[in-house]
């Protein structure tokens, strides 16, 4: 989202029934989620190909009837926001045929996407731009091109939070503490060690002791005293991963005040966005962990397209979650809440390029910003 006011999105925390198996499927407790973790359990990258080398373009883009688009979407949560643009599509367009794909994590749709399996994607601006630079996984297998910029889709907000009686208060109190930064293999993960292992945090990050083990054990970890410290994560003002929950059901948590440095991290780190958001707002099971506000590092999810992808399809589909955004949330309250059409520009940045129909979409709403670069 492009500002700090968690009250733009639709408030629907709801119930406790909602809180440890409401995101039981994107927790990838059982080796099938997201959550955030850029990987579905199953140990592929995504770049492995189907022998279909079909991206689901129309033929010729001529008939506006056949507009279709391929989504690669990871399982969980995100799939759960694909699957409700999807209905929303359905419900509100005559002309656009949308598809789910299920794809093996974020990383695993980039890779995916680069070979023409699906001509759109939701992955993150974390991913992306190791995409760029050519590290990471992509260090070791760079793909031939990037997927252009679409829309903003959701965050996972991350922040730290300690057991009770660890004598935890700041982040520099982790120099030497057990810290679990969510399953190996997870994108919350990797963006949380990306922003933690730069200066100026550097030097308290390497005297972590980084525990590494499955969300479903990490509960247990913590209740155990195995693990001092947690990143609690998941999408402001709707509800947070389950393991998060669970901890705070089994154990008395407290926040972990950020120091200077670690705000310095978070906002110079490209992958990644900021946001303070109101506790009341987004409690952890109605827990208190003694703050009135979360400051966050966010993996910031969004809709790519690759650029051959049909522009009155990518047109069609931004009118859509814009002009019907409360469709969408109706099915999933985790996509973003927009206020005006500006606000789906709220991940874009000036690097990656923004696929030529939803330049158009902007243009044509005077939304676009002259500081990012339209694809070719």
């Amino acid at each position: 989202m492009a500002d700090n006011d968690v009250n733009r999105r639709k408030f629907l925390y709801g119930t406790a029934a909602a809180g440890v198996t409401g995101l039981a499927g994107c927790s990838g407790g059982g080796g099938g989620g997201d959550d955030g973790s850029g990987d579905d359990g199953s140990g592929d990258d995504g770049s492995g190909d189907d022998g279909s080398g079909d991206d689901g373009s129309s033929d010729d883009g001529s008939d506006e009837a056949s507009l279709e688009l391929r989504v690669g979407t990871s399982a969980g949560g995100t799939q759960d926001v694909g699957l409700a643009v999807e209905r929303a599509v359905s419900q509100e367009s005559d002309t656009l045929e949308y598809s789910t794909i299920e794809s093996p994590g974020y990383i695993g749709t980039i890779y995916r996407m680069a070979q023409e399996q699906f001509n759109a994607g939701i992955t993150d601006n974390n991913s992306l731009n190791k995409a760029l630079d050519e590290t990471g996984q992509f260090g070791e297998q760079p793909v031939s091109r990037i997927p252009q910029y679409g829309f903003s889709a959701f965050p996972y907000s991350i922040y730290v939070v300690a057991r009770d009686g660890t004598d935890i208060e700041t982040f520099d109190d982790l120099a030497g503490a057990n810290v679990y930064p969510a399953e190996p293999g997870y994108s919350t993960r990797a963006t949380t060690l990306d922003v933690w292992s730069q200066d100026p945090t550097a030097d308290v990050y390497e005297e972590m002791n980084i525990q590494d083990m499955g969300v479903g054990d990490a509960p247990g970890a913590m209740e155990e005293g195995t693990i001092d410290a947690s990143i609690a994560y998941g999408t402001p003002g709707v509800r947070y991963t389950g393991f998060v929950q669970e901890m705070a059901s089994r154990v008395d948590l407290h926040y972990v005040e950020p120091t200077d440095a670690l705000i310095e991290s978070a906002e110079s780190f490209a992958g990644a966005g900021t946001t303070t958001t109101s506790y009341d707002d987004w409690p952890i099971a109605d827990t208190d962990i003694g703050t009135d506000e979360v400051f966050t590092w966010d993996l910031e999810v969004l809709y790519t397209f690759n650029p051959e992808a049909d522009a009155d399809a990518v047109y069609e589909l931004c009118r859509v979650v814009d002009e019907h955004n409360d469709v969408v949330n109706e099915g999933e309250a985790q996509f973003n809440d927009y206020e005006s059409t500006a606000d789906m520009l709220g991940y874009a940045q000036e690097r990656i390029p923004v696929h030529a129909g939803a330049v158009q979409y902007y243009q044509d709403n005077d939304a676009w910003d002259d500081n990012l670069q339209e694809g070719e």
